[in-house]
């Protein structure tokens, strides 16, 4: 029997954990498998989508930059990938046909369950911070789970219009400047943007007006606590951190790969914050 074989493309590769998640189930249900980090060049992409199968490949993980590419090259998408507008998980079905999903909105949404599952109790508005691929993901997660309406903010409000008019009536826009007073009333915060990541600029929002028994979750996970987690909790609000999202977007594609329906462990989630943190 040939060893199945999968791979996390992008363009760079190296940054992505994906390898820690999918080599700990490997080793953890004795699969006689492999997952391989694989660089490429957006120009080179299509070349290598179209050899998956020849270089051993059952499928991908999809990172940056290719995520909307790889959507575009797929013979079939799931009404997830679709909605999104990307890609992040491929597989060739038995036909050969490579199918594309994003796994990003079930990551967020299974994370989130877990850890707040009263989160949309009372169907109070959601705040939204961020127009770029996560957020488009969280937006179609949020109007799946039953969101009333969704407060979407960004610097750029053309770009917040466009994704608002793309998602319906449930999203609204609000200027970034009115962010902060855009949460009274809110029963969830998430942070979609790359603000507060390590590496780029801080975060800044006024917290005041949030209810004290709102939930905040936010999609960075380096670090594992941001400052607007830290915030949160020191004024009691309950926070959703970004590892999780991280960890159970990638249970899909395993069991695409490797045909077992991998478990999310305590482990697992200790086994990736040390690699972030480099212990």
């Amino acid at each position: 029997m040939t060893m199945k074989r999968a791979c996390v493309i992008g363009w760079p590769v190296e940054h992505s954990r994906s390898p820690a998640i999918h080599r700990y189930w490997l080793a953890q249900y004795g699969i006689d498998g492999a997952y391989d980090k694989e660089a490429v060049e957006p120009k080179d992409l299509a070349g290598f989508l179209g050899a998956l199968a020849s270089r051993g490949y059952a499928g991908a993980n999809v990172t940056l930059p290719h995520k909307e590419a790889a959507l575009r090259l797929a013979t079939v998408a799931d009404e997830a990938a679709r909605a999104i507008g990307a890609a992040n998980t491929l597989w060739l079905d038995s036909e050969g046909r490579l199918q594309a999903s994003n796994t990003d909105a079930y990551g967020f949404m299974t994370h989130l369950a877990q850890q707040a599952p009263d989160w949309n109790v009372g169907t109070r508005p959601v705040l939204v911070l961020g127009t770029g691929g996560a957020a488009r993901a969280i937006l179609h997660g949020l109007i799946a789970g039953g969101a009333s309406g969704i407060r979407l903010v960004n610097r750029s409000r053309d770009r917040a219009e466009t994704l608002a008019k793309a998602f319906g009536p449930k999203v609204t826009v609000v200027p970034w400047e009115d962010r902060g007073k855009a949460l009274a009333g809110c029963g969830l915060l998430v942070n979609a943007t790359s603000l507060g990541m390590t590496g780029k600029p801080p975060l800044a929002i006024d917290l005041s007006a949030l209810p004290a028994d709102a939930v905040v979750a936010d999609i960075v996970y380096s670090p594992l606590e941001t400052e607007l987690l830290t915030a949160a909790k020191a004024r009691g609000n309950r926070t959703v951190d970004g590892l999780g999202m991280l960890l159970h977007q990638a249970v899909p594609g395993f069991e695409r790969w490797f045909g077992i329906r991998p478990e999310v462990t305590p482990e697992l989630r200790a086994l990736v914050a040390d690699d972030l943190t480099g212990r």
